[in-house]
């Protein structure tokens, strides 16, 4: 999620989330208006509250040994001047891990979580399901970005997705119209997904293969949450497994995850491919490593080193934010590219100076400029005490 939204778009990062999964109980409120304490609660235990699918680690664990110093970064907001405990208790965050050439340079923890508790990071896992992509380009199961989308999901034959590629879709730019308005009960992003439609057809391809088309494939960059969604279900039918399976089999277990990880489902028990996983603040940390440190795990090279480097640098200008969209990546005008989630999750990356920074949060609004800022200059302020010796 970007910095600055649109009302389009921060339309499409509060509706989605609430809509296309399944509550444990049947009177439990929206995600997206949960109370603080309720965040507190339940954001380390989603599974608690709605229908998930565990990720499996392993028994061997990626050490995250300490840097040989420490940082104490300030940072100076509307005229104030706040250090790190000052930042995370004025912007409720979690967590924050900041790494450096792999080792911890800082570690905190807030709103009494625990290092052992996972958080839940909405859009981050859209991040993550683009790296699956490559993940199953490596293994051969995808034959190519330039593959046909319909040859992994054949229901869409014939509809507005029919000529998009799968770069075209990881990209947000299918062309296929898509109203994002989340006051309008009747959009879109309002109604994908949120029931079944065909039995025996997962409920998000169902309504998406009855949009019609508004803009050539590849042209423009259309924020789409929906598609997010759709790429979780083209790499579980390439691979022949759930997302939990191979993400297990591909990252958790070989690259050393201390936890299992959470990923929760839609109505059909699909892993949404644009929501919602849960894992712990020093796993988001590995999973920034895992990219950083070029796609490998246990000694293997699992996703491609060229399709890392398109998917974390910009791809398409044509209508995006800032530097412009990666597949399922942001590119902030730091020069670094990240995955966000509502609600104050971000995993940030400055390749050159091999950073990682994690921040988990329970912002009290799905999308809010003045935090959205906040985050960035403290962001920048992590990256000037990490990289000055």
């Amino acid at each position: 999620m970007r910095h600055v939204l649109t009302a389009a778009a921060a339309a499409v990062l509060f509706a989605t989330p609430a809509l296309a999964q399944q509550a444990i109980k049947p009177d439990t409120p929206s995600i997206l208006v949960w109370s603080p304490e309720q965040q507190k609660a339940w954001y380390p235990a989603i599974e608690t509250v709605y229908r998930v699918n565990a990720f499996k680690a392993g028994g061997k664990i990626r050490d995250l040994p300490p840097a040989g110093r420490a940082i104490a970064p300030t940072v100076s907001i509307g005229g104030r001047t706040l250090s790190v405990d000052d930042y995370m208790a004025a912007y409720d965050v979690s967590g924050l891990l900041v790494l450096k050439d792999g080792k911890v340079l800082l570690e905190r923890y807030g709103l009494g979580r625990r290092p052992e508790d996972r958080w839940t990071s909405f859009s981050v896992a859209k991040s993550l399901t683009s790296t699956l992509v490559g993940a199953a380009i490596q293994d051969g199961r995808i034959e190519s970005l330039e593959s046909p989308v319909t040859d992994y999901i054949p229901e869409l034959k014939g509809s507005g997705y029919e000529g998009v590629n799968i770069r075209q879709l990881l990209m947000m730019s299918s062309g296929v119209k898509w109203n994002e308005d989340y006051t309008d009960p009747n959009s879109d992003v309002a109604r994908a997904g949120a029931a079944i439609l065909e039995p025996g057809v997962n409920p998000l391809v169902s309504y998406m293969r009855k949009l019609p088309r508004a803009n050539a494939p590849g042209t423009k960059f259309t924020y789409n949450t929906g598609e997010t969604d759709l790429v979780g279900v083209l790499v579980s039918n390439a691979v022949g497994k759930s997302l939990s399976e191979y993400a297990s089999e591909k990252i958790w277990k070989p690259f050393g995850m201390e936890r299992d990880g959470i990923w929760v489902t839609d109505l059909a028990g699909h892993e949404r491919g644009g929501c919602c996983i849960s894992i712990t603040l020093r796993d988001y940390g590995r999973l920034g490593l895992f990219l950083l440190e070029g796609g490998k795990a246990g000694g293997e090279q699992v996703v491609p080193p060229e399709f890392l480097a398109q998917a974390t640098s910009p791809q398409i200008k044509e209508g995006a934010p800032e530097r412009g969209y990666g597949y399922f990546w942001w590119m902030p005008v730091s020069g670094a590219y990240e995955a966000r989630g509502i609600f104050g999750q971000s995993i940030t990356t400055f390749r050159d100076e091999g950073l990682v920074i994690v921040i988990n949060s329970a912002w009290p609004h799905a999308t809010n400029r003045d935090y959205s800022m906040a985050r960035t200059a403290f962001i920048d302020a992590i990256r000037a005490a990490a990289t000055t010796e």
